[in-house]
């Protein structure tokens, strides 16, 4: 009987692997078949393990509430909350100025900043928060961003092989590890991942640039120019504001920046460019142009005018009687339907405050706009309106057929004045984990609710970073198992392999799992192959007589190694789009990637935990 589910849980195994490597179906929906299967096997072909309990449902569903699972989702929170509040923004925008005017330099830095991060930080909010520093600094440049976010997606990978909390797939595996004795420490694969790092770096820097080539620089040149598109907006100056007192030079405003004032309103008289020495005061109405991203950045900072108005009073984010948008404040694109209402009707006079309780930041139009205050422009068919609003507000606007919501513009004004709580939740995380004075899950958790509590994120943010697809798939991978390991088919690959390699020594048999393991994760989930293999690892090493410590690290390493498909790993994914890669991307530059992590593991494993 044995025999049987033995053999039916590597079917159920196989047909998995199939239906994850096929992409006919979504990932969430192999995961959650397979886990029915193995609950429809054992209920109704139970079996109970030569001195041990059986595999019963409770059993199987286990993996729904291990602690590494939920270290991992409480640590995506965590990121969300720096991503939310822009808390690693500025640090990594000094960084990547370093090189000064050297480009290529600018860029080294920039990516080794964020490999470094991703030792201390889930790579995966790493790469969500470089992924516009380096699209800036790449038209900055004048570099093609194909050379920039492939690599970042791998450096992050690197990065978070050097310590325990830099990938889920090590919290994972040291989460199942555990169950079977074996601890790992926050630093326990520092000094081997460190290496790797090193070697990988050489490569991605060096050599993988000239595989990637210039292909994708006029697409990605054309992507930046649109995503640039400016906007017409207005700000009120009051005591209190940031702008007050501010004194042009040259015929500018130097202090605005990426603000282009196109004319300035006092007391009802208008002053247009150039400036002559004109000293914004209170009372005074300075409208401007720039892109979307400046007016969110503007916002966040108490700098920009959090409304037009339907009275056509507009208020100022830094007046003391408007406070700042908080942690649910989004902005929006919405366009102006033909023939709706609003057609014709000054700002000043749509209502929009009224009918929808949404503030107007800014105006687009393809056509040229007067040099008009923002609440005076008439508006027309196609024009965009920049506007903002809490989610519930956002909402309830779906089903106008005046303003058209454009739901995928939809996103969260950082909260940059609570960057600080962010970053000091983020350190006391990373000091504690690290110090040993509390457990990673324990802290982890703790700081996701600190995020929330604090303001940092939102409840609907928080969810939002909560991973479907790795809830579900580790939730699957550790049911598979728990079945591999409590019928014996662990221990039956384990015995086959080290039969096969009879005679070999332990170091070319740690070098063998690790290439088998690198070939896997590159076709299923990094995690599901970790979580999959760790028990055949302890296995393996447990039949000839070598460190545990050796053969677990083997996996962690190879199962990171997801280089050379797109499905490899989920920042592969994040960048796929915006780098405008092809799964062919992805093979010719990370499959040489994946030998040279694998080769370089099998000379440095060997030496650093003494196998002859």
């Amino acid at each position: 009987m044995a025999d049987f589910h033995i053999w039916a849980t590597f079917v159920i195994i196989g047909v998995t692997v199939v239906g994850y490597v096929s992409e006919r179906w979504s990932l969430e929906a192999v995961a959650v078949a397979s886990l029915a299967a193995f609950l429809a096997l054992f209920s109704f072909a139970p079996f109970t393990p030569p001195g041990g309990k059986a595999i019963s449902p409770e059993l199987l569903i286990s993996g729904f509430s291990n602690p590494a699972l939920a270290t991992v989702l409480a640590l995506l929170i965590v990121g969300q909350g720096l991503f939310a509040t822009d808390a690693m923004d500025r640090p990594a925008r000094m960084v990547s100025k370093l090189g000064g005017q050297n480009g290529t330099a600018a860029l080294t830095i920039t990516l080794i900043t964020a490999a470094i991060l991703s030792g201390f930080l889930n790579n995966t909010p790493v790469v969500v928060i470089f992924i516009p520093i380096l699209t800036v600094l790449c038209a900055q440049r004048n570099f093609a961003v194909t050379k920039a976010l492939m690599p970042l997606s791998f450096l992050s990978i690197l990065g978070g092989m050097t310590t325990l909390i830099g990938s889920s797939t090590n919290l994972l595996v040291a989460g199942v590890a555990a169950e079977y004795g074996e601890k790992l420490d926050f630093f326990s694969i520092t000094v081997p991942g460190t290496i790797l790092l090193v070697v990988g770096s050489l490569y991605v820097l060096l050599i993988m640039p000239h595989i990637l080539g210039e292909r994708d620089k006029t697409r990605t040149s054309d992507a930046q120019r649109s995503s640039g598109s400016q906007f017409i907006g207005e700000i009120v100056i009051t005591a209190n504001h940031p702008f007050n007192g501010e004194t042009s030079r040259g015929g500018l405003f130097p202090n605005l920046k990426e603000l282009m004032p196109r004319l300035v309103i006092r007391r009802g008289v208008s002053f247009y460019p150039p400036f002559d020495e004109i000293t914004l005061s209170e009372g005074d109405r300075l409208v401007i142009t720039s892109t979307r991203r400046v007016f969110m950045r503007a916002l966040a900072l108490g700098s920009a005018s959090v409304s037009a108005g339907s009275d056509g009073d507009t208020s100022s984010a830094s007046d003391e009687n408007s406070p700042a948008p908080g942690p649910g404040y989004h902005l929006a694109d919405a366009v102006i339907a033909p023939g709706s209402r609003h057609s014709g009707r000054t700002i000043k006079n749509a209502g929009f405050e009224t009918m929808y309780g949404l503030d107007v930041i800014g105006i687009q139009r393809k056509n040229r706009m007067g040099r008009l205050p923002m609440r005076e422009i008439r508006l027309e068919p196609g024009d965009t309106l920049l506007v903002g609003g809490t989610d519930e507000q956002l909402r309830n606007m779906r089903d106008s057929h005046d303003l058209l919501l454009l739901e995928w513009s939809a996103e969260a004004v950082p909260q940059t004045r609570k960057a600080w709580i962010a970053f000091l939740i983020f350190a006391g995380i990373v000091i504690s984990a690290a110090s040993g004075m509390v457990p990673i899950a324990a802290t982890a958790i703790i700081g996701a609710f600190a995020m929330i509590a604090t303001g940092c994120l939102t409840l609907q943010q928080a969810a939002r970073a909560f991973e479907r697809q790795i809830f579900l798939l580790v939730g699957a991978s550790i049911a598979a198992a728990i079945a591999l390991e409590r019928t014996g088919g662990a221990k039956l690959i384990a015995d086959t392999a080290v039969t096969a390699m009879e005679g070999s020594s332990p170091a070319l048999i740690l070098s063998g799992m690790f290439a088998l393991v690198a070939v896997l994760t590159n076709l299923l989930s990094n995690n599901a192959t970790a979580v999959l293999f760790t028990p055949i690892a302890i296995g393996i090493a447990d039949g000839i007589g070598a460190p545990r410590e050796a053969f677990i690290a083997a996996v962690i390493f190879a199962a990171n190694a997801s280089f050379a498909t797109p499905i490899g790993y989920q920042t592969n994914l994040l960048v796929m789009g915006p780098g405008r890669y092809t799964f062919s991307s992805f093979v010719k530059a990370g499959a040489p990637l994946v030998v040279i992590i694998w080769l370089t593991f099998s000379i440095v494993g060997p030496w650093y935990y003494g196998i002859g």
